[in-house]
């Protein structure tokens, strides 16, 4: 079931730039710009200034919207104006990534380790860049909790520079272990399932009762995809906060 998270080489070019530089376009580059062409088209589709009447894409994507403001609100505050297009742009990105995924054949971005830990990282790195910015030295009083005995400062200190830099990588783990879970799931029930329907007319009668069950499973893991993407952007919010 591991094939189908293989990056592969779709096309290759090898460029003489600072010597031999092999330039190609993978299945992960390829389905990272699909997911950007797709947020970009659902929104322009869905714009719809010239009508009275708001089309289903428009009221979908104001909901959408509604939703994240306000749990941008909630966690943040008085500045969530500043953070909203980032929560919002990040929140399609892992939500469509998600759902394509969930085609028969296609590629997984989000299964991939090095897009869910790059993406944790990099907004990880953000957010302290931003503390320091608002913060300056008093950022480094997060680490030292308050009534903390003088002896156990440095051990404290060192707890919680552990558990501040976990945060990047139990952000990104937690998205990529669910999809990579769930699609390796999904891809075992399914070859099972087609190796009975294709044994005797008998065998294949009585799989239409685990074949059901799977249908509920691809439902379940289309739940997943939207409750992963909420789960993250919350968590995102909840740094931005700290």
């Amino acid at each position: 079931p591991l094939e189908q998270f293989e990056v592969t080489s779709l096309i290759g070019v090898n460029a003489q730039i600072l010597g031999i530089i092999n330039l190609c376009l993978t299945n992960f580059s390829f389905y990272i710009l699909l997911v950007l062409i797709t947020i970009i088209g659902l929104h322009l589709y869905a714009d719809n200034e010239s009508n009275l009447i708001l089309n289903k894409w428009s009221t979908s994507l104001e909901s959408s919207f509604a939703s994240l403001n306000a749990m941008v609100r909630e966690q943040i505050g008085s500045l969530n104006e500043n953070y909203l297009p980032f929560i919002y742009s990040l929140f399609f990105f892992v939500l469509i990534g998600n759902l394509i995924s969930n085609v028969p054949y296609s590629f997984a971005v989000n299964a991939s380790a090095v897009a869910t830990l790059g993406l944790s990282i990099t907004i990880f790195m953000g957010v302290t860049i931003l503390s320091l910015s608002i913060h300056g030295i008093k950022f480094f009083s997060y680490f030292i909790p308050n009534g903390t005995p003088l002896a156990l400062i440095p051990l404290i200190v060192l707890i919680e520079i552990v558990s501040y830099f976990a945060r990047a990588i139990s952000l990104g783990v937690r998205l990529f272990a669910n999809i990579f879970a769930g699609h390796s799931l999904l891809k075992i029930l399914s070859t099972f399932i087609y190796k009975l329907f294709s044994t005797s007319l008998f065998v294949a009668f009585l799989t239409l009762i685990p074949f059901a069950i799977f249908l509920g499973i691809i439902g379940l893991e289309l739940m997943v995809s939207l409750i992963q993407a909420f789960v993250l952007t919350l968590l995102v919010c909840s740094y931005i906060k700290d």
